[in-house]
């Protein structure tokens, strides 16, 4: 099989508001509401093409005051980051046992959903694995079925010039990934990181 299709690039803020806006202002481009998520959660996005789209993912300001947002480490996170990525695929049960065989666990399949603002509730499966990493290198793996996809609802457009990462000892991302069947740049550096370069109306940008 071919590599799986990159589908969203998550961006993880402590604030949602405020760092919906700091993304705007360094941009010039204005993310826009996506929905809750059960947990506590909520998101805006920001088209990267025809099939993908950058997550800005937050603390719910609409959630009640015993919400307690984990996503992404956002309990513990005081500043934005650019914390995971998501590559599309269907029969995910059968990519995680293949994952499995050559060595990598991309963790259980399981439902989530979120409600759009204009009441549609979107409903699909992704993987969920365990790491204590604050910045995964490996994506999920994430299947919409009958759901419509994000970057096909209109959203604000930037272009992503490039997306990269950088770890202590990349040989052993570059073979999760291959056992994934994910393609990524991995080089070293001296801690997991991720880059999204990306084309703005104000310059480049860079998420790290």
């Amino acid at each position: 099989m071919t590599h799986l299709e990159l589908d969203h690039l998550v961006y993880a803020v402590p604030d949602l508001l405020a760092g919906v806006e700091e993304f705007a202002e360094r941009t010039g481009v204005q993310p826009v509401p996506g929905g809750s998520h059960p947990g506590g959660t909520a998101n805006h996005l920001v088209g990267l093409g025809p099939g993908a789209y950058l997550e800005i993912i937050g603390p719910d300001p609409a959630a009640g005051p015993g919400a307690r947002p984990r996503a992404f480490g956002l309990e513990t996170l005081t500043e934005p980051r650019l914390t995971a990525w998501a590559v599309r695929g269907d029969d995910l049960e059968a990519r995680v046992r293949r994952a499995r065989e050559r060595g990598y666990d991309p963790g259980k399949v399981e439902p989530l959903s979120r409600v759009r603002p204009d009441g549609v509730r979107l409903d699909w499966v992704l993987t969920r694995r365990d790491d204590p990493e604050a910045v995964r290198l490996v994506p999920f793996l994430i299947d919409w079925g009958d759901a419509p996809h994000p970057a096909a609802s209109g959203l604000p457009q930037l272009g992503l010039v490039s997306f990269t990462a950088s770890h202590p000892d990349p040989e052993s991302v570059r073979a999760d990934l291959a056992a994934l069947e994910a393609g990524l740049e991995v080089t070293e550096g001296p801690e997991p990181a991720l880059r999204a370069h990306l084309d703005t109306p104000r310059g480049p940008v860079t998420l790290t």
